[in-house]
């Protein structure tokens, strides 16, 4: 039976902050704004393929070279790097420090899981104001693996100090959910980025329209 969890960890590109803000950024390059989802996705992509193999480089180098082919081979170093400063500019989801005072505030640790730098999450994290509710911010530089492989979610586990499945997963992408799931984690999906959770996928434990309702539901898990 799936319980509360004593832990949550939140994956934070399109979880916690959008991307769209970098759309801009990709104009400013002389490049075109339709180029965002691609870039990403191809990132996300690499990293998984070098996770699945075995290797692992950091999520600059593997999104600047996303970005470079992508883009036609068009964006020069400069161009790459305007677009990747945008990321230290990223708000967070209106949803986010609601969800994330919720759970500290009902005894919950909260944590950051991310396959960006981690510097850039610590930013990320002062900057909209979530420093007081988050114990810990883990990268996966911290474990050499981009997620999804299961090494990485029991290192978070390890990380907190806790069971894997007193560790809940919270994230925008199912995959990510599918793959928590995988290593013992309870999960929560928030459904605003696919809007559909993917049928190919374990099942959520819990899903919601935003953050705070995917909150609601961990906490309203049995205890164990």
């Amino acid at each position: 039976m799936t319980t509360r969890p004593i832990a949550v960890a939140f994956d934070v590109i399109e979880t916690l902050m959008p991307l769209e803000p970098l759309r801009a950024r990709f104009a400013e390059a002389g490049l075109p704004a339709t180029l965002l989802e691609p870039w990403f996705m191809r990132t996300l992509r690499d990293g998984v393929v070098l996770a699945v193999t075995g290797d692992y480089a950091p999520f600059g180098e593997v999104a600047s070279q996303a970005l470079r082919i992508a883009s036609g081979c068009r964006a020069d170093e400069a161009a790459i790097g305007h677009v990747l400063a945008g990321l230290n500019d990223l708000p967070a989801h209106p949803d986010v420090l609601p969800a994330f005072r919720l759970l500290a505030e009902s005894g919950s640790a909260v944590a950051c899981l991310t396959n960006g730098s981690p510097a850039v999450t610590a930013a990320f994290v002062e900057r909209a104001g979530l420093a007081p509710y988050v114990q810990r911010v883990i990268s996966v530089q911290e474990a050499q693996s981009w997620k999804p492989p299961a090494v990485v979610y029991r290192h978070a586990a390890s990380v907190l100090e806790v069971d894997p499945a007193d560790l809940a997963l919270v994230a925008a992408h199912a995959w990510d959910c599918h793959g928590a799931k995988r290593a013992g984690l309870t999960t929560g999906w928030v459904s605003r980025l696919e809007h559909e959770y993917a049928p190919i996928f374990a099942p959520a434990d819990v899903t919601g329209d935003d953050l705070t309702e995917v909150a609601r539901g961990l906490l309203a898990l049995p205890p164990r």
